[in-house]
């Protein structure tokens, strides 16, 4: 399905996606990150290329290194978090990306800001834009 999307497209896409999106690659690389305006964790370009384990805390180091280990083995499909930063409730999910063969490819790191959205109660159900 890709090959009738252009990449400069898929790029404005992700990049409008409400959403934090990472991929870190089979060697632990990080090698992409959207460039969502409501960035939970900055990113700054030079991490492209890094290990994932140089860009978090060392007291998460070894749930990171655990989460990627369960996944390239095949014993877990989904990581979830949810923390509270700076006031606001902000969910981070992992999830394996693997090949139409099942072959693990990397990660996917997304994470939102959840805050605003718990609070949703009943039904919008028509546009109100005043």
């Amino acid at each position: 399905m890709l090959e009738h999307i252009d990449l400069d497209v898929l790029e404005a896409v992700l990049n409008t996606l409400p959403v934090k999106v990472s991929f870190i690659n089979a060697n632990d690389e990080v090698t992409y990150f959207n460039k969502n305006g409501d960035r939970i964790f900055p990113r700054p370009r030079s991490v492209i290329g890094r290990k994932v384990q140089q860009c978090h805390p060392q007291k998460s180091l070894h749930k990171v290194t655990e989460i990627l280990e369960a996944f390239k083995h095949g014993k877990r499909e989904v990581a979830e978090f949810w923390i509270t930063l700076k006031g606001r409730q902000i969910y981070i999910r992992y999830s394996p990306v693997k090949d139409n063969t099942g072959k693990y490819l990397g990660t996917l790191e997304v994470s939102q800001d959840i805050t605003d959205i718990k609070k949703i109660e009943g039904e919008k159900r028509l546009l109100d834009w005043t």
